[in-house]
């Protein structure tokens, strides 16, 4: 395996220093191992020689063998094009070429036999194949069978570099091969029922049978994910072992006060599962490190301010992290109003807090008089100093970088408890990968009296009745959000845009104030903006997505997103979570084309049939894939899985994780002879990746 490693594309026959540059730009293939663990994306079958006279319907890629007849060109200059008569005996078809006529001319002659390769299409009632492959029989023998197709970029198909012509390397490499080493222990392919290394490579590329590329499919999938499941589960034993932290064994009178006496209303039966959850690690004398996860609305900051209560009781500190001031504001007027009665202080701290009150929060931080901090980015600047930081909470912690989270992280010299909070539900698979080393809350039921929002797909030709929806609710002393995909008129794009919305609202409903928000505001006026609608001072707010996350406003019972069709599933979901914060029934409507594609249709249709946050979310990583969910990966994720799906390959995942945790369970060192594999493979998988996990 070193070998194929060590050895450079540009030895392979018929590369070249020229092709090994281009491939290793467009494609990362630098190696002869590069090369083999380029797989293919799909198919066709060649085990099948088809005759022109059973041609019927929609034909997929066929093989035919026969003779040309003749070659006729026609047309001129730009529009020159061959024409091949082909006859397999029972009946003719057209072959055509719009390219490279001159070089296919010479290189094929009447009277000879060849086997062609590709899709028939009817047209004008006669078949035809456009640019099909073409072999003599003898040289077809090697691309007889199943034949993967390999994924290529514009660039390398105009320089000739075909997947026909990556499907010749591949077979050149593995006709040189005889053994590959393993992988994986012996143990680990037993258990499993996996197929060999060297069988699995051979049949990715050239599958000897149906039920043989499933299996070689299986084997290559499980390795992948297997190794990212033991670098996380590994690391995360390494943490435990060596970071310690707070043992919070103690609940006294801040906890039980509150519980008791100031709760807003009583806890849902997910809310105390979670408490129970994060204060079993509060007292386990390690460090947490917990993702809670809800859904817009479910109580994630009330159980985030009793486990920071938690936390005052043994004499420590908390701090809570939001992105946006206006988010850190609602947070801080929350917070403050519940535990005011307690004796909790509690100070808010953003990049507007003032000279003197900013000195103020610095000092009471460093005596230990201030219990609670809120606030942006600000409270991870180097003169932000604690008494003594014990628990930290990140909220919609995708929003910050993982340097920017570390900062906090190191706030004091005995690590804090860290809870980040996300509402954008993470399905279990991506959760797995993504974030395998954090442990899992999900709080799964919303509080009592809230009403799901009534969700509908709406077409321009409709657009009056909802015009005259959000008049009715407008008349009732209700407030609407109205979301645009941009910000400024497009002329490749037909798509609404929030200037032009703006001035049509302003238009049509010309007896309310309308405010409006865009990314591209100057944070002052931006939070300006905000404040008018969330004080009541604004009617109707015209937003883009910036309103995503951190807009709390109970009275807004009506969201309109036009141009729906150019949203994520789970992006119409976190903008639908803005409404329904209050007790009156919530609407959030989608308006689009009529003419949209089925595709598009099924997606939004999605949205209208469910408000169940993980079901959307299931829904739209299969749909759109995993993409790169955080700006840098944070458990040691390779950022391209070169086989394996996240979206469909759920219980591979669980498969694979349950070997690891196994594994590690009787030999959490890998120290073992018969782990060695194991211990040499992470190292080099995963030498070259950055380990933010232990960031959080």
């Amino acid at each position: 395996m070193n070998r194929l490693r060590d050895t450079n594309i540009m030895y392979l026959k018929g590369v070249g220093p020229a092709r090994a540059e281009l491939l290793d730009k467009q494609l990362g293939i630098k190696s002869f191992f590069d090369l083999l663990f380029h797989f293919p994306t799909n198919y066709i079958d060649r085990s099948t020689t088809y005759r022109i006279k059973d041609f019927s319907g929609e034909m997929p890629a066929i093989q035919l063998k026969g003779r040309f007849i003749s070659f006729t060109t026609q047309g001129e200059g730009a529009r020159t094009r061959l024409i091949g008569l082909f006859s397999d005996g029972s009946g003719t078809i057209e072959v055509v070429w719009f390219q490279k006529i001159k070089q296919i001319r010479k290189a094929y002659s009447t009277g000879f036999e060849y086997v062609l390769f590709g899709k028939p299409t009817l047209f004008n009632n006669r078949w035809n194949i456009v640019h099909p492959e073409i072999d003599t029989p003898s040289s077809a023998i090697a691309t007889q069978g199943i034949r993967g197709v390999y994924p290529l970029t514009e660039t390398l198909r105009n320089r000739g570099i075909t997947s026909r012509v990556i499907f010749n390397w591949v077979q050149t490499i593995l006709s040189n091969i005889k053994e590959i080493s393993e992988t994986l222990p012996q143990s680990v392919i037993e258990r499993n029922h996996l197929m060999g290394l060297l069988d699995a490579i051979k049949n990715i590329h050239t599958p000897q049978s149906p039920d043989l590329l499933q299996k070689a499919k299986l084997r290559l999938k499980f390795e992948e994910l297997f190794y990212i499941q033991l670098n996380i589960l590994q690391y995360t034993i390494r943490r435990l072992s060596a970071i310690g932290g707070f043992n919070f064994n103690h609940i006294g009178d801040y906890f039980n006060t509150f519980y008791n006496q100031c709760l807003p209303f009583e806890l849902t039966g997910a809310q105390k599962r979670v408490i129970k959850e994060i204060r079993a690690d509060m007292r386990s004398g390690h460090q947490m490190n917990r993702l809670l996860q809800g859904d817009v609305g479910s109580g994630k900051t009330l159980v985030a301010l009793l486990c920071m209560l938690i936390a005052l009781d043994n004499n420590t500190q908390a701090c809570l992290m939001a992105p946006t001031e206006i988010l850190a504001t609602q947070h801080f007027e929350t917070i403050s109003n519940l535990v005011q009665s307690i004796g909790v202080n509690v100070k808010l701290l953003t990049g507007s807090t003032r000279k003197k009150e900013r000195d103020e929060i610095h000092r009471q931080l460093e005596d230990g008089s201030l219990h609670i901090l809120i606030g942006t980015h600000a409270v991870i600047e180097d003169n932000v100093k604690f008494h003594n930081l014990g628990f930290i909470v990140i909220d919609e912690q995708h929003r910050f970088g993982v340097a920017q989270r570390a900062r906090l992280w190191n706030k004091n010299h005995t690590p804090p408890h860290v809870l980040v909070m996300t509402a954008t539900p993470i399905p279990r698979t991506l959760a797995m990968t993504v974030y395998g080393d954090l442990d899992v809350s999900i709080i799964d039921e919303l509080p009592p009296g809230r009403k799901p929002v009534t969700t509908a797909l709406r077409f321009d030709n409709q657009r009056l009745d909802v015009y005259k929806h959000i008049g009715r609710q407008l008349k009732e002393g209700r407030q609407v959000y109205i979301v645009y995909p941009l910000i400024q008129e497009n002329e490749k794009l037909d798509l609404r845009c929030l200037e032009e919305g703006y001035e049509l609202i302003r238009e049509t409903f010309p007896m309310y104030k309308v405010a409006y928000v865009h990314g591209k505001m100057k944070p002052s006026e931006k939070d300006h903006q905000m404040t008018l609608f969330a004080t009541h001072k604004a009617d109707i707010l015209v937003a883009t997505t910036v309103i995503e996350v951190g807009v709390n406003v109970p009275n807004a019972t009506t969201m309109l997103i036009e141009n729906a069709e150019r949203f994520g599933l789970s992006q119409l979901h976190q903008l639908r979570g803005r409404v329904g914060r209050g007790e009156g029934q919530s609407y959030c409507i989608l308006m689009t084309k009529h003419q949209i594609a089925s595709e598009t249709r099924k997606r939004l249709e999605i949205m209208t049939s469910t408000t169940d946050g993980f079901l959307i979310a299931e829904a739209d990583l299969k749909m759109r894939g995993p993409g790169d969910l955080e700006g840098t990966m944070q458990s040691g994720l390779p950022l391209n899985l070169r086989i394996a799906n996240i979206a469909t390959d759920g219980q591979i995942i669980q498969l694979a994780r349950d070997t690891a945790e196994e594994i590690l369970k009787e030999d959490p060192q890998l120290s073992l002879p018969q782990n060695s594999i194991l211990l040499n493979q992470l190292k080099l998988l995963f030498n070259k990746v950055i380990d933010w996990s232990r960031i959080s």
